[in-house]
């Protein structure tokens, strides 16, 4: 089976998306010659030139601006921004041009552009650490894609260049390429800034992962567990800890925060109905939250227990490992949660 790294696996995707239209092309701050600020571009500006691998000033209001431009002309910008808190100096584009320009000119205009943006904590401080996907979950007309492994990258981001609307494709940081080793248990005991991602699994063949389809990662009959990005593999390696210790949970991969797949969520809660949300963005309005008022709205009559929530703390990410570890979620916290949830029953 060939395994590969997020990095390389959306590096494939952008060269076969590439290859297959001609209408494709990637811009951003060091794309081109130094490959990405995370190495997933790289050897692509070799392969198909400056013309479809457009390095950019430091200027992401100007950048972000000309891509949906070029959208808008037929063009299908992929744009990589370094680092997803730089959304925030191009929300207008974003959000009051690129969001609805097929609204405001009833269906004649459309925007296939897709923007690609790490987040999450990884030692590099409060301005570089944010997970803020729940601000443009709040938007209508985006679409808000989230990959936690190789596969679900790849297949992701070939749907997201193919979709006719703006799609915001959030990767975490730490999910970019390292192997994980060592037991559940050791694995409690790491540091935030740690990368956590195993290899995975990639077919040759072409595939392609519908947006609004989540993933249910691990079965289970007791709880069920919510996350996405970073946070479905803390999710993952705590329902190990708890499996031994008689709590067997289900893990659900959300991978799209719009369209969201409220069937799979909610036949989950039904059937374990006792429910943890796993989210790296803050606990105040949070996407967790979010998806906590679905169930309660839909599924409340199904719930055994209290809905927990697992959430970064309400305040800027810290610089200080110790304090980043202590604001971030971690696989202690969730098996705490669980627990909690659990004994409302036992």
């Amino acid at each position: 089976m060939r395994t590969l790294t997020i990095a390389q696996a959306l590096r494939e995707a952008l060269r076969e998306e590439m290859l297959r239209d001609e209408t494709v092309f990637i811009m951003g701050e060091d794309v081109g010659i130094f490959g990405g600020p995370f190495g997933v571009t790289e050897g692509l500006i070799e392969e198909f030139g400056e013309e479809r691998v457009r390095d950019t000033p430091i200027s992401e209001t100007g950048f972000v601006g000309a891509a949906i431009g070029a959208a808008l002309l037929g063009m299908r910008p992929v744009v990589e921004v370094p680092f997803s808190d730089i959304l925030t100096c191009c929300m207008d584009q974003i959000v009051n041009q690129a969001a609805k320009m097929r609204f405001v000119s009833g269906g004649q205009l459309k925007v296939p552009i897709v923007l690609r943006a790490p987040v999450g904590a990884s030692g590099r401080g409060a301005q570089h650490a944010q997970s803020p996907y729940a601000w443009f979950v709040h938007c209508p007309g985006l679409k808000v894609v989230g990959p936690s492994t190789p596969y679900d990258a790849k297949g992701l981001l070939k749907a997201a260049i193919r979709d006719d609307n703006p799609v915001i494709f959030f990767e975490h940081k730490l999910l970019y390429g390292s192997r994980s080793v060592g037991s559940a248990e050791d694995k409690l005991e790491k540091e935030p800034t740690v990368a956590l991602a195993p290899r995975g699994y990639v077919p040759e063949e072409e595939y392609i992962i519908p947006l609004g389809k989540a993933d249910i990662k691990k079965k289970g009959q007791d709880v069920t567990i919510i996350a996405s990005l970073l946070m479905l593999h803390k999710a993952l390696r705590a329902s190990e800890v708890l499996c031994d210790r008689g709590i067997d949970a289900e893990v659900i991969d959300i991978r799209s925060f719009v369209p969201l797949d409220k069937e799979t969520i909610l036949n989950s809660v039904k059937k374990t109905g006792k429910v943890v949300i796993v989210d790296e963005g803050h606990k105040t309005c949070g996407f967790g939250a979010e998806v906590a008022a679905l169930i309660v709205e839909e599924a409340i009559d199904y719930l055994d227990a209290p809905i927990k929530r697992v959430a970064a703390l309400d305040t800027p990410i810290p610089f200080a490992p110790t304090l980043e570890s202590f604001v971030i979620p971690d696989e202690k916290k969730i098996i705490k949660a669980v627990k909690e949830v659990v004994s409302k029953t036992s």
